[in-house]
């Protein structure tokens, strides 16, 4: 069974329900997960929870994946979208700027002062990448697997493995030498490869194994709260898929909407169409009626997306809101992860009097950086259409007005994701958006 490649131990735990398989998966990778949710979470005990849930998401996963599986990365995947559930219910939305001083290996027999720079915000880093790169670089210097055995199983050559391998390294020194740290892409591979890896605890292993052959029936509250986050989240990225070419239009008809993207077949879907899905907010905050998508905001973020994955995209809508903002979202990488173009008017209750405005946000586990603001009175009022188009293209991101370009910047932190909607308010100042008209090319 140690000879048994990781997917072929999946298949005799989904097949035979063999408790050995999984034991042995679980030796394989509890160091890996326990690890990721340490730097995530930066407390041990957490991150036995979100270790735990992880490993009973994968035995209630594992029939359904597929044997192209490479199971490093979906269990770093799963222990990212795990973790970054637990961070938003802790409203610990800025831990990778703050010391992770509960993270034992850190003054570790070796551990050196690069180390000490880099684990702190070694995951935030991660994340910026996107998720083939993301499994590669676990694969290499999480597992420390050659360039021939990563290249193996992520289906390429290796020669294509080492130039995605010095790319995402280099992106990596760029995100730490923003933050402080002055390294070489080299070092950084050499520290995470040393110090990445820490032994998760003795009796972890044969709890998770418990727990999850057992499909969490004897979790504990906390972790099925974990779980059910992290399924919300996995259930809206499933659908991963490459640049779409040509372009997508919503069309409605009575009760059905219809979109309809160049395909021989259009999909026919009642109220919300499957393929979008709510990222924040309620499902009851949204409606499509007569080619308007309608978002209704009184807690905070409402965010609708799409299931499909792009790369170079642009997307247009004629928008108005009441309030806050109307929002055009772009490479998202799940809820709290991505760019966000948002439409502001003048005269807007929130705005208290402040000038109209539009800007370029960069959302980051929830935190949101301003990239680049445009303001100009008179811009919009509340309830007036205008034409919003944001996009990406490389590191180009492109905002416009009316056809009128009103911000253009580079940032690469996110080579692609979902596209979504998104409307703010509060339930003294609810947030009513509309969106005409979307369009997606």
């Amino acid at each position: 069974m140690a000879d048994a490649s990781d997917m072929e131990l999946v298949r005799d735990y989904a097949r035979q329900n063999s408790e050995s398989a999984f034991a042995e998966l679980v030796r394989r990778h509890i160091n890996l997960v326990y690890s990721v949710a340490v730097r995530f979470t930066g407390n041990p005990g957490d991150a036995e929870d979100v270790t735990q849930a992880v490993f009973i998401l994968l035995a209630r996963k594992a029939a359904g994946l597929s044997d192209r599986t490479v199971l490093t990365g979906w269990l770093y995947e799963t222990t990212r979208l795990t973790a970054a559930g637990f961070l938003r219910g802790q409203k610990r939305r800025q831990f990778w700027e703050q010391e992770a001083c509960m993270q034992s290996n850190l003054n570790a027999p070796g551990s050196g002062q690069l180390w000490r720079q880099l684990a702190p915000h070694l995951e935030a880093a991660m994340s910026r990448l996107a998720e083939r790169d993301r499994t590669l670089l676990a694969l290499r210097f999480y597992e420390n697997k050659t360039g021939a055995e990563a290249a193996m199983l992520l289906g390429i050559r290796e020669a294509a493995a080492h130039k995605r391998t010095a790319r995402a390294l280099e992106k990596l020194r760029s995100f730490f030498a923003k933050r402080g740290v002055d390294s070489t892409a080299a070092a950084i591979a050499e520290n995470i490869s040393a110090h990445s890896i820490q032994v998760a605890p003795v009796a972890l292993a044969k709890s998770a194994t418990a727990v999850a052959i057992a499909k969490g029936a004897t979790a504990s509250a906390s972790t099925l709260t974990l779980i059910k986050g992290a399924l919300k989240l996995m259930a809206w990225t499933k659908a991963k898929m490459a640049v779409v070419a040509g372009t997508c239009v919503l069309l409605a008809a009575g009760t059905t909407t219809v979109i309809s993207c160049n395909r021989d077949k259009p999909i026919h879907v009642q109220d919300i169409p499957k393929d979008w899905s709510m990222l924040s907010g309620n499902s009851d905050q949204w409606d499509w009626v007569n080619n308007t998508i309608n978002g209704h905001s009184t807690n905070g973020d409402s965010i609708l997306a799409s299931t499909k994955q792009y790369g170079n995209v642009t997307v247009s809508a004629m928008v108005s809101t009441t309030n806050r903002e109307a929002s055009l979202a772009l490479r998202m990488q799940d809820a709290d992860n991505g760019y966000i173009a948002a439409f502001v008017p003048d005269g807007t209750p929130a705005a208290k009097g402040d000038t109209s405005k539009i800007t370029l946000l960069k959302r980051v586990f929830g935190n949101e950086r301003e990239l680049v603001l445009f303001k100009r009175h008179g811009l919009s009022a509340p309830g007036q259409q205008e034409k919003f188009t944001f996009s990406a293209n490389g590191s180009r991101l492109e905002i416009r007005l009316n056809d009128v370009t009103v911000i253009k910047t580079n940032d690469s932190a996110f080579a692609s994701g979902f596209i979504g909607l998104r409307v703010y308010g509060d339930p003294k100042i609810p947030c009513d958006g509309v969106f005409s008209n979307l369009t997606i090319r």
